[in-house]
């Protein structure tokens, strides 16, 4: 499993909203800018607001790996 790092923890901060937790698909609009999780395999991608997610051809799945799935993990 991939991670995302940070050096410095002050520079961040929780938060607990509903928008962590909503799936995208491939080439959907990017609701707001920031790091951007593949469910499937784990790859990150930073997208800014209103540009698309990367495609379903921006990088291969096996078949247990299922379809590429865009999750938010840092709101920039």
């Amino acid at each position: 499993m991939a991670s995302t790092w940070y050096k410095n923890l002050n520079y961040l901060a929780q938060n607990n909203s509903e928008e962590f937790d909503k799936i995208h698909k491939p080439g959907d609009e990017t609701p707001h800018s920031g790091v951007y999780r593949c469910e499937g395999c784990s790859k990150g991608v930073a997208s800014n607001a209103g540009n698309p997610l990367p495609p379903q051809n921006h990088h291969q799945h096996t078949s247990a790996q299922g379809s590429i799935r865009w999750r938010m993990i840092v709101w920039a």
